[in-house]
This record gives C-alpha cells, structure tokens and sequence, in this order.
C-alpha cells in the first residue's frame, strides 16, 4: 500500500483518505494494556494511532537502547496493526510532551558543550545515532513494507522555540537516511510565525490546537495553500501541575470543534485519546518564571480516562466521527453506564478483559517502617567531591541525591546555596530536619542551628523542565554552598536507587518486625501487605500522608503530594497479582496515618489528573 500527500487530501492507494487519529504514549501505559487502549480507539471510530518516541526513556545512558517491555515500541505498533488502523509516530528529537526534558536524554548536556534543538554538531550527531537506532523499528512498519506507519513528524512545535532552516533540513536529511521513505510533518500553532518558522517546504505542516477550528484551519491554509488540512494535536484536554487546579474542557464544547474541524474536510489527532501516567520519575516541568512540575496523573480529562474508561467525550467524539465516517459497534460495557471493560477473548491479545472486577475497596496497614537513613546501605554507594556535584554529573537521570558534609557552627549561620536549588531540598543536621528548600518559592537561604557534625541535604529533581529555553539544564545544588559567606567543601553525594526500588532495600523492609502506632516521621519508609482475590486497575489513596513516593510489588507508581490537585495515584491492574501483595512508601515529612487505601474508584475529591 501508499501513502501520499495530494492537492487536497491525504492519498490512501490512490484514493482519498480522511486520518482520524488519537494519541497514546506507549511509554505511559502498561504495556500489558496497550491492547485494550488501542481497541478502545478503534470503538471510538479512530482509524490511527498517534505517539511520540521518548528518546531519554530508550536511552538512559549514552550506550544503552532499551526497547524491551513498557519500551517495545516494535510491539506497541504491531498492536495497532492488528487491530488494522494505521500509526503516525513522532521521534522528535524533542517532544516536549510534558515528559522530562521534552524527551532529551539529560546526559546529552552533562558536559556543558552539546547545543540543544539547533545546528550544532554534538547534538546533530547523537540525534543520528538516535535516529539509527530506531530504524530496525520503524522502516520495516511503515505502510510501504506492509506495517501501520502511515506519517512521521520531524521535530515538535518548533516555531515556539526558534527558526532554523539549515537546522531542520538537516534533521529531515537523518530522518531520510534511515530509511524513512513516508511522507513527513511538521506541527505549530497556527499563531503569528510560528507555521513558518517551524517548517520548510518539504514538511507538510499540520496545527496543533483545540479550539476556533475555523479561524486555525483559516491560517493553516494561509501558511499552505494545498494539500490536506489536519490539526495533529487536537488538544482536548489539558496536563496538570502540583499545586494547581485540575484543568478540565467541556465535552460539548470539544465536541463542537471537532465537528467544525471535520466539516471543513480536515484531518485529526485527538490529543490525548488516552492519557496514561507518568510513571517512576518521568514527568516533565514548566519554567516561566515560576517552577512547576507536571502531576504523576497525566489524565488529561481524555475520551478514555487513566483507568483506561470512556469518558463524556468518548461518546461526544464518537457521535461527531460517526458523521463522517462509520464507526463499529459499541459493546454495551463500552455505553454510558457500563464497565467500561471489554468483552474477554482469549485470542484477541488484549490483557485487561478477562480480569474481574474486584468487590471491595483494601485497607492496606505499613506496619513495617524503617528510616531512609537506615536503608541507605542498600540504596546507594556515596562518592568524596570538593563542591556537591550535580545529578548530572553522578550519572543520576531524576530521582533523589542526598548530599552530606560535617560542619562545626558552634553559633549555626545561614546556609545559603549560590545560585539555584533544582528543585526541592530537605536540610538536616544530625539527622533532625531543620527546613525546606524549594525552587518553586526561589528559596536560597536558611538558618541553621549551633551543630557540630554532619549536615545533609536531600535534594528532589521534581521533573526536568520540557518546555523553552532551561530544557537540558542540570539538577541539584547550583553553584555551591556556603555558610555565612564561607565556601562549604569536602563532601560526600548518593543517588537513590528507586525507580526501580533497589531490591535489597524491599528485603531489608521485608525482613523489619512490624510495629504498632500512628504517625511517620519522614524521610521514611512504610511497608505493608494485602491480598487480592482477583486483579484490575485500582487507585491508591494515601490520605493523610504528605509527600513522597510508593511502589506496588516493586513498581514505582510515582509520586504523590497533599497539594493536589492530584488525590490518587492510578494503580494498573497488571502490576497488582492474586493473592499477596506488596505495598512500599517513601514519606518525606510526615504522615498521621500508617493505613492506605486500595480503591476501585478514585476517592472524593480525585481531579483525575
């Protein structure tokens, strides 16, 4: 089969083709439920499945290329295939995302010298590298060689960030060079320049927005007056950020500018069809001004929910599409009112199905509890530095550093850190926490007590930012510490081995005797057990805890935190198991409670994002 651009559609053989397409990020959802996800788009009425390609999650370091389990993009497409829709996938290099560092593997930038999205050698030819090590997955899946991969898109939004000509045609150039022979995108806000600056001639450009449909569809067409009109982000929805309101659009409304937009002949990628969760410590961060790191959930308010249920906008998308195209049938659990599970066939791959519902909610006791500084022999090796090195520079990708130096301050002073805390430090002294640090509040400076012994700071990267012109910049103390003016030297720093959890840290908490009482006092671990009768996504309530981390049977759901607007972290069902199973909780502060919840619903007041 082809694929082509025509004077007014999208060419499918030959024949006019209209892309109704939704974004599922591979790397957000478990790979045991990419099937389901993918059906579910297909109910809907889709015909493709859109995703980016995080470059950083294949490549955690420079000689390293994962592409095995929640990475098995091979895998993730030959799904689509099976289901017989079609793929546009979008390898970046930059994907922004919302994902850490747009996607860009922090050690790219360690040294200083790698430029960051421009024509610069360093990064042009790691990009190559990237781009050579995905060939084996994509070119023999495009549509030409018989596989789903109908559109690839080079960069992303690039006239928000610059204008750069040579630097795009270069990318092209690779993307060309590996074999990638379908036709390729670019995507920007039809805003001032950006379409133009984005783009060249040789990319067919496409729009990222999700309302006024005429008026953005208008300057598309004004930015290219032939070929098929499409909006490849479809945005309808929007992410979350600590601390900040769940951001929710109207069904209705999102409804109506999907139809305008499909009126007027376009194309579409409906971003996000279903949202996921940012796993681990894989969630981006915004930086304009003010420091804010992107929620665990990343919901998005989409069709299909992070449990992997239709929403409001599932059956208000699917009454548009079946407009303008036909749709299958919907499985009555698929209805308003349903399940939201599909139908069990052992055959058709999908993992989810033939799970159970269970009955109840699980009250989960951590009656096991031990301190981090008790479990650091299991968790870490530490290293001697003259000033505190960055995660950067220990090899850390995200994560925790705890940094320690001994001190004598007969009279305390001011601790002061020189130019920027990346992103959240907990200050200790003889292991009694004294205050926070936080880069959200441009915080700088505390005072420390009379202490004569050892001082610690334990340093948060909270999210790498994914956005503008601080993507690529390191984590941890920056530009060193001193104490009422005086340099601070001779320490030692320990990245946290956690996501995943170090396993002799889990038979260290295994092998602790359990105890009674109420209240944690952080940095702590919590660890307890429950057992299920049968398995299915769950959501994890942790009221009355503060901030921290928690795994289930050693999967690091991500992290939670009392500011909201995020109440529960998604649970898939296919890391839970029958019988016994474990829970973990890394309490930073302090928590009134040692009960967690396991829960078929998200509790009241869960934003879903």
């Amino acid at each position: 089969m082809r694929f082509a651009i025509g004077d007014t559609d999208f060419l499918l053989d030959g024949e006019p083709h209209r892309v109704l397409s939704g974004a599922i990020h591979y790397f957000r959802v478990h790979p045991d439920l990419w099937a389901d996800r993918i059906r579910k788009a297909k109910l809907m009425g889709l015909n493709t499945i859109e995703t980016y390609v995080a470059w950083n999650a294949h490549a955690p370091s420079p000689d390293v290329f994962d592409l095995s389990g929640g990475l098995d993009l091979g895998r993730f497409l030959d799904l689509v295939a099976a289901e017989g829709m079609h793929a546009i996938v979008r390898p970046g290099p930059y994907i922004c995302a919302e994902w850490a560092n747009g996607g860009l593997p922090y050690w790219l930038f360690a040294d200083g010298t790698v430029g960051v999205r421009r024509d610069e050698p360093g990064f042009l030819a790691a990009v190559s590298s990237y781009l050579q090590a995905l060939a084996p997955v994509l070119v023999p899946r495009q549509i030409d060689n018989g596989g789903p991969i109908v559109l690839v898109q080079v960069e992303n939004e690039y006239g928000a960030y610059g204008s750069d000509p040579v630097y795009l045609q270069k990318l092209e150039q690779m993307h060309r060079a590996i074999g990638l022979t379908v036709p390729f995108t670019s995507v920007d806000q039809p805003m001032g320049t950006m379409l133009e600056d984005g783009s060249l001639p040789s990319l067919h450009k496409t729009g990222s927005f999700g309302s006024r449909s005429a008026a953005r569809l208008e300057r598309l067409r004004q930015a290219q007056p032939t070929g098929p009109l499409m909006c490849s982000e479809f945005w309808d929805g929007w992410f979350d950020s600590w601390g900040e309101h769940h951001h929710t659009t109207s069904a209705a409304d999102s409804a109506a500018d999907l139809d305008v937009l499909l009126a007027a002949g376009g194309s579409v990628n409906i971003y996000m069809f279903h949202g996921g969760t940012n796993f681990g410590f894989t969630n981006g961060a915004n930086d304009k001004g003010v420091y804010r790191p992107i929620a665990t959930s990343y919901d998005y308010d989409a069709p299909l929910d992070e449990a992997g249920r239709p929403t409001s906008k599932f059956h208000a998308f699917r009454a548009v599409i079946e407009r303008y195209a036909p749709v299958p049938p919907l499985p009555a659990s698929m209805e308003p009112g349903g399940s939201g599970r599909l139908a069990s066939d052992a055959a058709d791959g999908v993992g989810l199905e033939a799970r159970v519902a269970p009955a109840t909610d699980v009250a989960v006791r951590l009656d096991r509890v031990a301190s981090l500084r008790s479990l650091l022999p299991t968790l870490t090796t530490w290293s001697a530095h003259d000033e505190p090195p960055t995660f950067d520079a220990l090899g850390a990708a995200s994560g925790f550093v705890l940094y320690r130096a001994e001190v004598d301050l007969p009279t305390g002073g001011v601790l002061t850190i020189g130019e920027e805390v990346r992103d959240r430090a907990i200050v200790s002294v003889d292991g009694v926490v004294v205050g926070v640090l936080e880069r959200e509040h441009h915080d700088r400076a505390i005072a420390l007590p009379p202490v004569t012994g050892t001082l610690e700071l334990l340093v948060e990267d909270q999210g790498r930012v994914d956005y503008g012109i601080r993507i690529g910049e390191p984590k941890g103390l920056i530009g060193g510490v001193t104490v009422d003016g005086v340099p601070l030297s001779r320490w030692t720093a320990a990245p946290l081995a956690l996501d995943p959890i170090a396993p002799s840290a889990l038979d260290a908490l295994s092998a602790v005797e359990p105890t009674d009482g109420e209240a944690l006092a952080g940095p702590t671990f919590a660890a307890g057990s429950f057992d299920l009768d049968a398995v299915d996504d769950r959501y994890l309530a942790l009221d009355g805890f503060r901030k921290g981390v928690a795994w289930v049977n050693g999967f690091c759901l991500g992290r939670y935190w009392s500011r909201g607007p995020q109440q529960t972290l998604a649970v898939p069902g296919p890391v839970l198991r029958s019988g016994r199973n474990d829970l973990v909780v890394l309490e930073l502060h302090a928590s009134a409670s040692r009960t967690a919840h396991l829960l078929l619903e998200p509790s009241l007041g869960h934003t879903e994002g």
